[in-house]
């Protein structure tokens, strides 16, 4: 049974970082522990800066949530278990507080931070290949599902996206493995795999990836390295930016990118990937679909993902580039002018992509 939470304490590892609870009118407050202050980081230096004292979350767009501990919610596939698992527990899922909904993810999230008391979802750790869940899925996405529901949630219900997915182990390795939704092509995994091979040509980092079965596609996570989880953050929650409206400028990020890391070369990536999304006509380019990394005491971007021709927001890129959903390389250009990123790595940039991508 699901507890109705008034606190929740929140982890790093086995560090308790500090303590949420709800204010009156719902929205979190947030108080880091005296010891984290001594010897930790900022989870999120924009909005929960490394002091004592209580913090009040804004009410959008997180719905009262603070953007760092939004980045641990499933949205999209993983919710749609989510809510799914609870209504066969007989739960509706809106009686659920943000306090219950963290709870549920425990230690199981996205990034390193975990919760507590945890309420995870338990099931069987059986071992199965990847075609079965590709027909679990299927069920899921046809309203027959029968099997267990549980496992599904267990592999895929901290993830985020559209997309269906699930994260798995694979010869020591963790990997998130994607399927195609109702309104894919057919071939989504094979094109999404020759586009990541595409956008590392191009210069853009990008973790391992691997076509599964001929046709399901995988990538090697970020946030976790052997063995270790590594605190990661969104730029929709660093910047308290909506990833289902345009809301953020490729400026903005820029900007953001070189105040948190203080590294032109972290700037140059967020550039890189601009003009090949510009290029390519990936207009899904939301704020969910940037991330930064904490690794050795410092910030940097993470490596990139959701690679893929789309058709965005009403057919413009979700991100602007300098205020047009329809950009043109001179719009790339002047978002460096924008930014100060230096003009001439702008240029570098944009010939390296065009040369790699034969424009």
């Amino acid at each position: 049974m699901i507890e109705n939470l008034k606190l929740v304490e929140v982890y790093l590892d086995s560090s308790r970082v500090g303590r949420l609870a709800l204010s009156t009118d719902r929205r979190c407050l947030f108080e880091y522990d005296a010891p984290w202050i001594r010897a930790g980081f900022s989870l999120s230096p924009f909005y929960l800066p490394l002091k004592s004292g209580l913090f009040t979350a804004r009410a959008e767009p997180f719905g009262g949530l603070f953007g760092v501990f939004n980045d641990s919610l499933p949205d999209g596939w993983g919710k749609l278990l989510i809510d799914r698992w609870l209504m066969s527990k007989g739960i509706k899922p809106p009686t659920l507080s943000l306090l219950d909904r963290l709870s549920l993810v425990g230690d199981s999230g996205m990034g390193a931070l975990s919760y507590r008391p945890a309420q995870n979802i338990i099931s069987s750790e059986a071992i199965h290949p990847i075609s079965f869940y590709a027909d679990e899925v299927q069920k899921i996405l046809n309203d027959d599902y029968s099997g267990s529901l549980e496992e599904l949630v267990n592999k895929a219900g901290s993830s985020g996206g559209a997309r269906p997915k699930v994260m798995v182990s694979i010869n020591g390795q963790e990997w998130l493995i994607k399927f195609r939704a109702s309104s894919d092509p057919v071939n989504v995994g094979l094109l999404e795999y020759e586009y990541s091979l595409l956008a590392k040509k191009c210069g853009i980092e990008m973790t391992e990836t691997h076509l599964f079965e001929g046709k399901y596609f995988g990538v090697r996570r970020f946030d976790r390295e052997e063995g270790k989880r590594i605190h990661m953050h969104s730029a929709a929650g660093l910047l308290y930016a909506s990833h289902r409206l345009p809301s953020m400028d490729y400026a903005d990020l820029l900007k953001a990118t070189l105040t948190l890391t203080r590294d032109i070369n972290e700037a140059e990536k967020i550039f890189r990937q601009m003009v090949f999304n510009v290029l390519i006509g990936n207009k899904d380019d939301h704020a969910k679909n940037f991330a930064f990394v904490y690794r050795k005491g410092h910030w940097q971007g993470s490596p990139a993902y959701d690679l893929l021709p789309s058709e965005g927001f009403n057919g413009n890129h979700t991100t602007t580039v300098n205020g047009n959903g329809k950009p043109s390389l001179i719009d790339c250009i002047e978002v460096a002018k924008a930014a100060a990123f230096p003009i001439k790595r702008a240029d570098r940039v944009i010939l390296e992509v065009n040369k790699a991508l034969g424009t």
